[in-house]
């Protein structure tokens, strides 16, 4: 991860600064450009497009589907790119990605409905590689739960934000649904351009880091598949609850406005951004504390406990709700909750402590991008079945059964896997001091 180039005066500050400063700035910088990357996503959601359907499925249903299939190909390309993209070519790459986002939106609002598909696959084929890109900045750190919690806060808040953003343009300056995705769009791009250079100052772990977490390399293919090889029989328990968990946590964002309102509440009585915001902080507080966590195997055991805690959540919630012992406002905020303690750690904090413990020498964003990319397939999978073979139960009802499906399998399989990586270390892992630590 060598760079020869001379540093910034930002980046020499930060190397200067005093840890706490570093990692408000990291957090900044990080949590700003992945929020203004869901202005890109997620705002088509709230159009109706109401009276437009090819056959009996809706465009809502058909634009979902299609920018889906577009962003699970973007994490299968990106299991190749961002875990091979070397320093010097992620801020252009970040760049570059977001202005083919906006321009397919842009071709969505001129293509007749019909071929508006096309647009959605192509707006979701390069989004789906930005989170690795801004991974990649702070994964190997000592302080990396933090940084990767309060970067996961990101998509949390920022799918509903993005969304208000979205309704308000529609309802105070009367653009119209096919031109509201790409106006979102456009009105986060400066933003998410100054956010990126912000990133791009960020410097590489010192030694500190890397004594404490491993040295963080590009991984090749030999490299890949020498990972795979190494953790296979783990990998496969874990991937198959993300693959339902990804689709179980795409199936809440896409669809919540309506689950919403079955359950009987208005916009404003339910806010979905104050959901979220609640949400968000229940996720970060315990993913902030394993920084606390010196040694890797007990971090890992504890990233093991969260996401444990959240699917039984899912359950539990259920049962609460079905009893008449919450109410939908409450039961919507828990399954959001526990749904998102078991899949943050994914994308962040879980294979960050994985590669640590195990001293396997690569990269997180590698192990990421594996998973997002079965996820994501399980997500068109699900949203297809929904669709296609339970079309007869509404989305309420479909969403409260697949929380109880999640909820059982994830924490047979989790507590099954756990076990398994707590013995395992990477063929070329050497113990740190942190790893020999009682």
């Amino acid at each position: 991860m060598s760079d020869s180039r001379k540093p910034s005066r930002i980046t020499a500050w930060l190397e200067a600064a005093h840890p706490a400063v570093f990692v408000l700035y990291a957090v900044v910088a990080s949590f700003s450009t992945y929020f203004c990357m869901y202005a890109f996503r997620r705002p088509f959601t709230v159009g109706l497009y109401e009276g437009d359907s090819l056959g009996s499925i809706k465009l809502l249903t058909i634009f979902n589907i299609s920018q889906l299939v577009g962003y699970a190909l973007s994490k299968f390309i990106g299991v190749k790119v961002c875990s091979e993209v070397t320093r010097d070519r992620r801020a252009g790459l970040l760049v570059a990605l977001i202005l083919w986002a906006e321009a397919a939106l842009v071709l969505l609002a001129l293509m007749p409905p019909a071929f508006g598909a096309i647009a959605m696959f192509l707006n979701g084929l390069p989004l789906g590689m930005i989170w690795g890109l801004v991974v990649w900045y702070l994964e190997g750190r000592r302080t990396s739960e933090l940084l990767l919690a309060g970067l996961s806060c990101s998509f949390i808040v920022s799918s509903a934000a993005v969304k208000d953003v979205g309704r308000h343009l529609m309802a105070a300056y009367q653009v119209s649904e096919w031109w509201m995705p790409a106006a979102t769009g456009l009105c986060f791009l400066p933003l998410f351009f100054l956010s990126v250079w912000f990133l791009n100052q960020i410097p590489h772990p010192d030694a500190a880091d890397v004594e404490a977490r491993v040295r963080r390399e590009p991984m090749g293919a030999l490299d890949r598949r020498s990972f795979v090889r190494t953790f296979l029989p783990g990998l496969v328990l874990l991937l198959l609850v993300y693959f339902f968990l990804t689709a179980y946590r795409d199936f809440r964002d896409t669809y919540q406005f309506d689950i919403v309102r079955s359950l009987g509440y208005s916009a404003d009585k339910a806010s979905l951004t104050k959901t979220e915001t609640l949400v968000a902080f229940g996720v970060l507080v315990p993913l902030a504390c394993l920084v606390l966590v010196k040694d890797n195997r007990r971090g890992l055991m504890g990233s093991y406990a969260i996401m444990v805690a959240g699917v039984a959540l899912l359950g539990l919630s259920t049962i609460l709700f079905e009893a008449g012992g919450i109410d939908g406002f409450w039961w919507m905020t828990l399954v959001g909750l526990g749904c998102y303690l078991a899949y943050v750690p994914y994308g962040s904090v879980f294979f960050d402590r994985l590669i640590a413990s195990t001293r396997f020498g690569g990269t997180a964003v590698f192990a990421i991008y594996m998973a997002d990319a079965i996820g994501y397939t399980g997500s068109i999978g699900v949203q297809l079945y929904k669709d296609f073979a339970r079309k007869d139960l509404s989305r309420l009802e479909f969403f409260r059964g697949f929380t109880y499906f999640m909820s059982a399998l994830g924490v047979a399989l989790l507590v099954a896997s756990g076990p398994y990586f707590l013995r395992r270390r990477g063929p070329e892992g050497t113990k740190s001091q942190h790893d020999s630590i009682a």
